[in-house]
């Protein structure tokens, strides 16, 4: 018989969701860097932006300045992660470089190359 696996689901609050809703509703900002951030799926994240403009998730009143550290840690966050995928790329073309340059010593001849004296038939 077959052993069935509870699956545990994540249950988040209306404040939280709210929050990311206005974290990705703010310009410059893509849904996937929020979520990504957030360690949610991207497409929660637009569900969620579905609800709320359905009027599913209320937002509680904010005041009217906008956090704009967070808007700024994103664009930051953004901004290292394509300077890492950069150098791990080099990163990587570099090894592969080092590898080559060890296997074409290891396959050269040490000693002089015999050259065959070539004779020419009549």
């Amino acid at each position: 018989m077959a052993r069935t696996i509870k699956r545990t689901y994540t249950r988040y609050s209306e404040s939280f969701k709210a929050e990311a809703v206005r974290l990705a509703s703010q310009p410059g900002i893509l849904v996937q860097d929020v979520a990504q951030s957030l360690d949610i799926h991207p497409f929660m994240l637009s569900r969620w932006k579905k609800q709320s403009r359905e009027g599913f998730i209320m937002a509680a009143k904010q005041p009217s300045n906008p956090e704009l550290v967070d808007e700024a840690e994103l664009l930051r966050l953004r901004e290292l992660e394509k300077a890492y995928a950069q150098l791990k790329l080099e990163h990587d073309l570099l090894k592969k470089a080092i590898k080559f340059t060890s296997d074409a010593k290891r396959t050269s001849s040490v000693s002089s190359p015999k050259i065959a004296k070539i004779s020419r038939s009549k």
